[in-house]
């Protein structure tokens, strides 16, 4: 193996409907039409050695999917991130491309951020919902699982939850409340539309149709500061310290020696 890229992704529009699974053929086919030199696994039926990391649920847009890479042969990674974009469905849209040069990139996804869209929802009656749902210690949901019903805790998940201003553009006739979520990655795995069971349990909250949600970003959460940091950013400041461009700016930044 010559070196491994991590890519950051799309899943926008129609496309949100789009499964795991189906992914996987559509990207299989773009390394395949853009000639990835891909390194493969070993065994009877080898596969390209793709690794993907925590998949948002069918169903859910996202602007922070990641998956890796490994090839045979060394790709500029941007070059190579717009090759596999035009090779891809619009909506599963490459964004991002780094040479992986750290380690456990899944380890760095331990938070996401959502964006909820409460169509036919008012702002006030969403922002008294969420103030029920934060005073809680415990909101118990359940979800039926391949082995059946199961409950769980969605409250000690939530790191933040808060409601966004109304938009000023927006018509005053068609309600419409928008919430920004933080979750934690723990297991079990607590979804957006856990959170929303709870609001509906706690505090009575029910949509009157299906609320649209989408990941924003996800990756470390920074407990003191709340937010989600990019976790692509460690192998970008790696290759900025490796890189030719850098080692001469610090030899000419280092300090001259004493005269002879």
């Amino acid at each position: 193996m010559a070196q491994r890229i991590r890519l950051r992704y799309t899943k926008r529009g129609r496309l949100r409907f789009t499964s795991h699974r189906d992914f996987q053929r559509a990207f299989e086919r773009a390394l395949r039409r853009a000639e990835v030199p891909m390194a493969y696994s070993a065994g009877f039926t080898p596969h390209p050695r793709v690794s993907y990391a925590n998949a948002a649920p069918t169903g859910t847009g996202s602007e922070a999917e990641y998956l890796e890479i490994a090839l045979t042969e060394p790709r500029d990674p941007e070059k190579l991130r717009e090759l596999l974009d035009e090779s891809m469905p619009v909506g599963l849209d490459i964004i991002d491309a780094v040479e992986a040069r750290t380690s456990g990139l899944a380890d760095r996804l331990t938070a996401s951020v959502w964006e909820l869209r409460l169509d036919g929802v008012d702002t006030a009656e969403a922002a008294r919902a969420v103030e029920t749902y934060l005073a809680a210690d415990t909101v118990e949901v359940q979800r039926r699982t391949k082995n059946g019903m199961r409950t769980f805790d969605t409250r000690g998940a939530v790191a933040t939850l808060d409601v966004l201003p109304v938009p000023a553009d927006r018509p005053v006739d068609n309600a419409c409340a928008i919430l920004r979520l933080v979750v934690r990655h723990l297991t079990p795995a607590v979804r957006p539309d856990d959170v929303l069971s709870g609001l509906r349990a706690v505090a009575d909250l029910a949509p009157p149709v299906p609320a649209a949600v989408t990941r924003l970003a996800q990756g470390l959460f920074d407990e003191e500061s709340g937010t989600v940091t990019d976790p692509l950013a460690p192998d970008r400041e790696a290759d900025t310290a490796a890189s030719p461009t850098a080692a001469v700016t610090a030899d000419a930044k280092a300090p001259e020696g004493p005269a002879a």
